[in-house]
């Protein structure tokens, strides 16, 4: 968690100072203007500990999920390294809903971290608001039956071996 002035550099990366980026949207000076001003105000409400800015910018139809232990939790026990937009869908002023996928970096208990993750955003009563994100799996792939082997049965019941039946197409 860290403590910024409004000369800083703003915590989500956009390039601009925190004082003309996400702290006026954060204090409520003003409002974000597209479904990216908000993201940007949250990523940066996590990097500050604002949890009270990420609860009051959540969709009041999916608000109930929302744990404040957790986000407080992962919020205060990580260190924020940055935040990239990587697709963006809608979101704009003239818009009532948008997507953003985005990819955050932290270290969470000394381990690195690579957070990608689809997020919704709506209008409601003319203001922006968080609705819900799909985590986006960035891991290796794991099978979830085993591999069929050269060696083994084929899988369509043949009785020949795998290499000598559909494998031999493979």
């Amino acid at each position: 968690m860290s403590t910024l002035t409004a000369t800083s550099n703003c915590p989500c990366t956009s390039g601009k100072t925190y004082g003309n980026c996400c702290q006026p949207i954060q204090t409520g000076k003003s409002k974000a203007a597209t479904a990216e001003e908000l993201l940007r105000a949250r990523y940066s409400s996590f990097v500050t500990g604002n949890i009270d800015f990420i609860l009051a910018t959540h969709h009041s139809s999916t608000k109930h999920e929302v744990n404040r232990e957790e986000i407080t939790s992962w919020s205060k026990g990580s260190e924020w390294k940055g935040l990239e937009v990587l697709q963006k869908e809608a979101g704009e002023a003239k818009d009532d809903t948008g997507t953003i996928v985005f990819h955050a970096k932290y270290a969470f208990e000394g381990k690195d971290q690579d957070h990608y993750e689809k997020s919704t955003f709506e209008k409601e009563n003319g203001e922006w608001k968080f609705l819900d994100a799909v985590p986006l799996r960035t891991g290796p792939y794991v099978r979830e039956e085993p591999k069929i082997g050269r060696n083994d049965p084929c899988h369509c019941g043949s009785g020949k071996k795998f290499k000598k039946c559909h494998g031999n197409a493979a």
